[in-house]
């Protein structure tokens, strides 16, 4: 690594990805609300941003050196069955999907919403639970890292309140993004790999657009709020026996050393 692992580092990076990204979504003139209107308004309102946003991190990640420690683990968790909490997630997008009227939806809108999932799920992912991730691995305790990368994670969708959206409207986004990255925490504890959680992240993003554009119903909408609670128990064990955190030595290099949640 270029740059040893710092928490203020991450924490830098999340918000400047912020900071970026809600300045391109503000100066576009669409509302939040308003992103899923039609397939113009999604690219104007927040492709464009998002490609900038995953410019942005990508650079950032390849100057700091941090790829490797962003994407993999080099321990994976004992503690498998966390992996419930993910896979409960991942059926509720096949629910969002199921409840999804495709006649209503253009291909265009299709294309936008898959490129809106592919760089969410890239930037977001490689910022809170990569860059952020790492940041805080270099002086913080497992379980801390899992929480305070989630927490900022829901944070993230704070953001909306000042592109349009109402605060009672936000509140419950950023609780439930907070959730969902505990659950996105355990998929690349168990997994060892940040992709699955890109991928899945992206997914839910995608099929959760397509499916407030038909004014559709999740019949398995309940799995989410039960995938948030599996995964309040899971994270525990999950970041149990963690072995990522890289202390800075007295000369200032970094040294691996073990940890324990």
């Amino acid at each position: 690594m270029r740059v040893h692992p710092r928490a203020w580092i991450g924490l830098a990076v999340w918000a400047l990805y912020l900071l970026v990204v809600v300045a391109i979504q503000a100066a576009s003139g669409v509302p939040y609300t308003d992103f899923g209107d039609s397939a113009s308004n999604l690219w104007r309102g927040a492709v464009i941003s998002l490609a900038v946003g995953a410019v942005l991190v990508a650079a950032i990640t390849t100057w700091l050196g941090w790829w490797q420690p962003a994407l993999r683990e080099r321990r994976t968790t004992r503690a498998k069955w966390t992996i419930i909490a993910p896979a409960l997630l991942l059926v509720a997008v096949v629910g969002n999907l199921l409840g999804t009227d495709w006649g209503e939806v253009g291909a265009d809108f299709v294309v936008a919403g898959l490129a809106l999932g592919v760089l969410v799920g890239f930037n977001e992912e490689l910022t809170s639970r990569g860059l952020l991730l790492t940041g805080l691995r270099g002086s913080t305790r497992e379980i801390a890292v899992a929480l305070i990368s989630s927490a900022l994670f829901g944070l993230m969708h704070g953001i909306n309140v000042f592109l349009g959206q109402s605060l009672t409207g936000t509140l419950p986004q950023i609780g439930s993004a907070f959730l969902q990255g505990l659950s996105f925490y355990i998929l690349r504890r168990v997994t060892g790999s940040l992709i699955g959680a890109m991928a899945l992240h992206g997914a839910w993003d995608f099929s959760v657009f397509t499916l407030d554009a038909t004014d559709g119903a999740n019949p398995l909408g309940a799995l989410v709020f039960l995938a948030g609670l599996v995964a309040l128990v899971g994270v525990w064990f999950a970041a149990r026996g963690a072995d990522e955190r890289r202390p800075v030595t007295s000369d200032g290099a970094g040294a691996a050393a073990s940890t324990s949640a």
